[in-house]
């Protein structure tokens, strides 16, 4: 066994929720071997041609880490590792949301596609789907494609923007790839959202925090909105100018959000979840060209912090 590879005791955990079969073509190659090479790749940011051989074809660690990504099977493993873990009691169900800026390396920026008001060679302008520039980069990966592949220009260069929720253990729970210029805010349904554990038996998978916090970037009002109409308690810190306008208004602008000062500082456990994702070097800087790849790889990562913990 190499350094990262799955140790008996995590292998045993993840193999009975692997897919048994491929419909095109019968029976997988080994999954052990194929996933070994998979987090190692992700792991260390190698490129595919420099792959170890004993991870087996590099073209079979690849497809099947493509595929995995586009089929939601990355995700499904993690819900599936999440459950198993809620079972046993080892989850901390008071959450922590963020995101964090990933700068894509120049070999992932080849499938990225112009957004409204580009222009092609020639001086003509990208053609798009009816939709604005705007709206086609507020759309998350959570399966698909989505505008220019999840990336966004900033002064570096492009960047991937990675949302995720995490819970009391620093683990993460959900995540979204957006473009790096997309609000913290817009995206916070979203994460929240995807987190779906799947219960034992019979039961509709638990999707609903105990609490939740979060720093000023998701002080709105939806958002908190959309807390309190789900009946979830939340830290969330007012604006400075919200609670100037608020108190303008007198008794109109209404009562001040709640605040707990000690729930407010367990909020660090999904920075050190982020630090963790960030020990993956595919996850710190992007290689990958596609969004839904991109996705896949920090899944992956997520996979084996959960089995790790």
């Amino acid at each position: 066994m190499g350094q990262g590879d799955l140790s008996d005791a995590e292998w045993e955990r993840l193999r009975p929720f692997l897919p048994v079969s491929n419909r095109r073509c019968g029976r997988w190659r080994d999954h052990r071997q194929v996933i070994d090479g998979i987090l190692h790749r992700v792991r260390t940011g190698v490129q595919r041609r420099d792959l170890p051989e004993r991870f087996g074809p590099r073209k079979t660690v690849y497809e099947r880490h493509r595929l995995w990504s586009a089929d939601g099977t990355w995700e499904r493993l993690l819900q599936q590792v999440q459950a198993a873990a809620d079972a046993a009691g080892e989850i901390d169900w008071d959450i922590s949301v963020d995101s964090t800026i990933v700068r894509a390396h120049q070999h992932a920026t080849g499938a990225h596609r112009p957004t409204a008001g580009a222009r092609l060679k020639g001086g003509r302008r990208a053609r798009t789907s009816g939709r604005s520039a705007v709206a086609e980069s507020a759309r998350p990966l959570g399966g698909g494609g989505a505008g220019g592949e999840g990336l966004g220009r900033s002064r570096g260069g492009f960047t991937s923007k990675l949302h995720l929720s995490a819970d009391g253990r620093c683990r993460p729970l959900s995540l979204i790839v957006t473009p790096g210029q997309r609000a913290d805010c817009t995206q916070f349904i979203v994460v929240l959202e995807k987190i779906r554990m799947p219960r034992p038996g019979l039961g509709r998978p638990r999707k609903k925090p105990d609490s939740l916090a979060a720093d000023r970037a998701y002080s709105n009002g939806p958002i908190r909105e959309y807390l309190r109409r789900r009946g979830i308690r939340h830290t969330i810190p007012e604006k400075r100018d919200s609670q100037a306008a608020r108190l303008r208004k007198g008794a109109r602008g209404g009562r001040p959000p709640g605040f707990d000062k000690e729930r407010y500082k367990k909020r660090n456990t999904v920075e050190r979840a982020i630090n963790r994702m960030k020990q993956f070097r595919a996850v710190a800087t992007r290689y990958d060209k596609r969004g839904y790849v991109f996705l896949g790889t920090a899944t992956a990562a997520a996979v084996a912090i959960w089995l790790r913990t």
